[in-house]
């Protein structure tokens, strides 16, 4: 049985079993989903089909006796030249000197190693005599701990196959199997570890990354139909006259993809299952308007709303905007780590007899003595900031009220179909009317001088201006001290005429809020910080965001830095100050400068940096594929979630005897219930 554990295949004693059992082995079933994460290819290619510098085999005559040289203390350099095709190719082998003797003009020999194109030479790392007939032309290679060749792990992977093949079972209908033409699970994985060729290879790898992709998205979309049937009697029922007047009042024309939005929350609002949607939109889109229309929805049906964020700069931000717009109609409080003594127990006895409506704040939000008397709306604002328990604890101090999850950091489809594949996604992909797209300029070190004269010209017409100093994750110690000694440069070419502030993550919560207040109020006009400012803050009178050693950041971070600026009706500039050495580098670069779509920006990023990097590792709650690489598989990952939402719909798993394998493997996983994933 596939479930035995390893020790039953012959030659695996104690202490190997317990070198497998650290590389996660202790079933067959284990040893034969252990897939190799390369492949060395020694299938022996012409040459006009091989690439510079690529790991390549060759295969030709010596037309010469081998040259030996000696350099340095035991190092040897050993030449030959091969005949190829009709090509003269130089072989070169270093501290092989015993090869010598069993090289010799006329043997046919079998060499891999590196290829240089230009000079028609290859550095040999393997020599065989003979045609490679005797090897399989394409190798697997494992992730191995110490104690454990590589040999040894292929020779008892070889054997559970061998002995364990006709056990393996196959999971997928007929059906899909033959819609994608995907060969049967026994054979591709014998394929993935010992692949006959490239194309079969090819194969065997198409058929576990959507058989991967199909599992996960089955799970995202059973969790989905769990989630919404699990509530009953949610639905809201909201003054719609109330409502239209309050969007007619405001100063400014929603665009339709804030009404398409606002539309797909208000539907979800009246359903009688629990909303779990995730709004996105680049910086700047207007999703708050669209949150505080739903919020003030959710008030006309008699219930409290809850906006939880991530600092406290921007829950003050968010207080002061919703009080200006919910004037006179609800009545909106503020709780923060900072709000202490009276004022705090007022506010907690106000939210819990239902005399506060909205309650905005940090984590504050989700601390046993907040009581709510009624909450039916939760909204959490950049919420991959905040952890799933953290999000669930607000959520629960209601009776199943709806929730709705904002970003700005514009997710790639790729990643919302995966990551958020358990919640509705709406999107905001249209900017407000009369933004004007803020022009991003990249410069080296040396134009530091014009940059600086650049925005004393933007001051003395009346703006302010960022400037993000260079971000070394390493430590938060040199990160303030990078800023430290910006600060002080920029405030000996500034002051005393243009008041320069500091900002960094050392500072306590009133300092900070303090110097930003200045900021907002034009009392300060440059100021210096670290990234602390890249979520929320809104200074419509900042014209010119300067960041340092752009290089450091990612797309995405770039793009959310630039969007602090370009929130007024004044023309508004980003100037990346870079030197980049590698090519990945210059190219963020460049598409920094060419594009301001927050999402084509977020496609990009996500091809350069991978999934993981993407939300950052600690919070990235991206799950781990073997064979499946979600952006470069995209298009399979779009099949397989296009199918498993059919299956789900259809009732498949439950109802058509086909699916009943795939079925009982992914009732296993007690996530399914909801118990862990949220």
């Amino acid at each position: 049985m596939l479930s035995h554990p390893i020790s039953e295949l012959k030659g695996v004693g104690e202490k190997l079993e317990a070198q497998l059992n650290e590389l996660g082995l202790f079933t067959i079933e284990d040893l034969l989903f252990y897939f190799p994460f390369r492949y060395d290819s020694y299938e022996v290619k012409p040459l006009t089909e091989l690439t510079h510098n690529e790991k390549a085999t060759i295969e030709g005559e010596v037309v010469s006796e081998p040259s030996l040289s000696f350099y340095g203390r035991k190092k040897s350099r050993l030449t030959f030249t091969l005949q190829v095709e009709q090509f003269a190719v130089k072989a070169v082998m270093f501290n092989r000197a015993f090869a010598k003797k069993q090289l010799h003009a006329g043997d046919t020999v079998t060499v891999t190693g590196k290829w240089d194109q230009q000079r028609l030479q290859i550095t040999v790392s393997q020599f065989k005599k003979g045609e490679s007939k005797s090897q399989a032309p394409i190798q697997p290679v494992y992730t191995l701990k110490e104690g454990v060749p590589l040999t040894t792990l292929r020779k008892f992977i070889k054997a559970s196959i061998d002995a364990y093949e006709h056990e393996i079972p196959e999971i997928l209908p007929e059906d899909l199997q033959r819609a994608y033409k995907l060969p049967e699970r026994p054979q591709a994985i014998r394929q993935m570890h010992y692949p006959d060729n490239r194309i079969m290879l090819k194969h065997a790898k198409r058929r576990f990354i959507y058989e991967e992709f199909l599992i996960f998205q089955l799970k995202m979309q059973l969790l989905r139909k769990h989630h919404r049937e699990s509530t009953t009697g949610n639905a809201q029922t909201y003054d719609n006259s109330k409502l239209t007047s309050f969007v007619q009042e405001l100063p400014f024309e929603l665009t339709n993809a804030q009404k398409r939005s606002l539309a797909e929350i208000l539907k979800d609002m009246k359903n009688p299952h629990r909303m779990n949607r995730l709004l996105q939109g680049d910086v700047g889109s207007g999703k708050t308007a669209v949150a505080a229309i739903a919020l003030y929805a959710s008030i006309t049906a008699g219930k409290q709303g809850a906006l939880m964020v991530p600092t406290e700069i921007l829950a003050e931000q968010h207080y002061q905007s919703l009080m200006e717009m919910f004037e006179g109609r609800a009545s909106v409080a503020l709780l923060t780590g900072s709000i202490k003594g009276k004022k705090r127990r007022e506010i907690l006895e106000a939210v819990g007899t239902g005399h506060i409506d909205i309650l905005i704040g940090t984590h504050a939000l989700i601390q046993d003595e907040v009581e709510l008397h009624d909450l039916g709306f939760v909204i959490v604002d950049e919420q991959h900031r905040f952890g799933v328990r953290q999000r669930r604890t607000l959520r629960d101090k209601g009776l199943h009220p709806d929730v709705l999850f904002m970003t700005a950091t514009p997710i790639p489809r790729t990643l919302a179909i995966t990551a958020f594949g358990d919640m509705d996604v709406s999107v905001i992909d249209e900017m407000p009317a009369g933004r004007k797209p803020v022009e991003t300029y990249w410069v080296k070190g040396e134009m530091t001088d014009r940059v600086l004269a650049f925005i004393q010209k933007e001051i003395d017409q009346g703006h302010q201006a960022y400037v993000i100093c260079p971000l070394i994750e390493e430590s938060d110690q040199l990160d303030i001290q990078n800023a430290v000694d910006l600060y002080n440069q920029l405030s000996s070419v500034f002051e005393p005429n243009i008041p320069v502030g500091l900002m960094h993550g050392r500072l306590h919560n009133e300092e900070k809020e303090e110097v930003m207040q200045e900021f907002a109020e034009n009392r300060l006009k440059v100021l210096v910080s670290t990234t602390v400012v890249e979520v929320g803050v809104n200074v419509p009178n900042a014209t010119v965001m300067v960041i340092y050693d752009a290089e450091r950041f990612g797309l995405s971070q770039l793009h959310q830095l630039r969007g602090r600026v370009g929130r007024g009706s004044d023309q508004s500039y980003c100037i990346l100050l870079a030197d980049p050495k590698g090519d990945v580098g210059k190219e963020r670069m460049r598409i920094m400068t060419e594009t301001t779509d927050g999402f084509e920006l977020s496609e990009q990023d996500l091809k350069l940096r991978g999934p993981g990097d993407f939300f950052g590792k600690k919070q990235s709650g991206m799950p781990e594929f073997k064979v499946g690489d979600m952006v470069h598989d995209y298009r399979a990952l779009e099949t397989a979630r296009r199918d498993a939402a059919e299956i789900i719909t259809e009732e498949r798993l439950d109802k058509d005897g086909r699916y009943r394998p795939l079925r009982d493997l992914i009732y296993q996983d007690k996530q399914i219930m909801g118990e862990v994933l949220d």
